[in-house]
């Protein structure tokens, strides 16, 4: 006959170690983001963008986002994120000409807890090494990458960050393809892969299931079910108005390999005077190795 105390003992320890793995748990795990924070328009009106960037980057802040795939970045809104955000580092550089110009796709982390091991940027298009326009693409498209290593553990993991082109439906597939060999070329089977975008396009699409052979949707694969609104654009009443009503589409997507755990996955609706901070909601999954 086991003893009280013999029992006491027993139970305490279950309770102390399932203390220290939920405890373990926490600390990996990874708050990562996408967000299209719509291009610095000077025709936007009373959305443009310097009425809008305080509730952008408080938005990252009080969701504390980690590591942020942004799309429609110009260099200025960029810097100004970067000086609001000072834990935080960035990557990438402009569609238009490989440095400046044009739109980025850039990621950025925190780093405090992340360090930069490497990082690049590659065209959707058939010269993937340079400035260039692919398909029936209206504009060009890239796609950032970075190598990080997270400072505690050691843990080495890759994070992609691209957005597909809104006009050329053949662009949107190929370029899928391009993302796809290039994991393969940059990755391994053992490295975490974690690619977020607004890839204007909607589940079950033919660039979505050429990323899905491979890749998981965070959408429909996490452990607590998804929570918010399923759609990430709704392009009727104005975009930024909360009046847009129901319906849209999902087309921001946050996609991992077979080596890193979903958590938890949402889609934030945050927004203040009727208005969201952008024409698109962003998207949170919480994530460990």
């Amino acid at each position: 006959m086991v003893s009280y105390k013999l029992l006491s003992f027993l139970l305490l320890s279950i309770i102390m170690v399932s203390s220290v793995q939920a405890q373990s748990n926490a600390e990996t795990e990874i708050r990562v983001m996408s967000y299209n924070i719509r291009y610095d328009n000077p025709d936007d009106g009373v959305n443009r963008w310097t009425n809008r960037r305080d509730r952008v980057a408080s938005l990252i802040q009080f969701n504390k986002g980690e590591i942020i795939g942004l799309q429609e970045a110009l260099h200025r809104q960029i810097t100004w994120l970067d000086d609001r955000l000072e834990a935080y580092d960035w990557v990438g550089v402009g569609r238009t000409d490989g440095k400046l110009e044009g739109e980025f796709s850039p990621i950025l982390y925190n780093a405090q807890r992340f360090e930069m091991l490497q990082n690049g940027t590659f065209w959707l298009s058939p010269t993937t090494e340079k400035p260039s326009k692919g398909w029936d693409a209206a504009l060009p498209r890239i796609c950032t990458w970075v190598r990080l290593k997270e400072r505690t553990s050691g843990k080495e993991f890759l994070f992609f960050n691209t957005h597909f082109d809104h006009r050329g439906e053949q662009a949107r597939e190929e370029s899928a393809k391009v993302i796809m060999q290039k994991i393969n070329e940059i990755s391994d089977e053992a490295t975490p892969v974690i690619l977020t975008g607004d890839f204007n396009t909607q589940p079950n699409s033919a660039p979505y299931n050429v990323i899905t052979k491979t890749l998981a949707d965070a959408f429909e694969h996490t452990s607590v079910p998804h929570s918010g609104p399923t759609a990430t654009y709704l392009d009727e009443g104005g975009g930024f108005s909360v009046s847009r009503g129901e319906g849209g589409r999902r087309i921001d997507y946050i996609f991992t390999n077979e080596n890193v755990a979903v958590l938890r996955h949402g889609i934030l609706s945050t927004f203040r005077d009727g208005r969201f901070p952008s024409d698109h909601l962003p998207v949170v999954a919480d994530v460990t190795f």
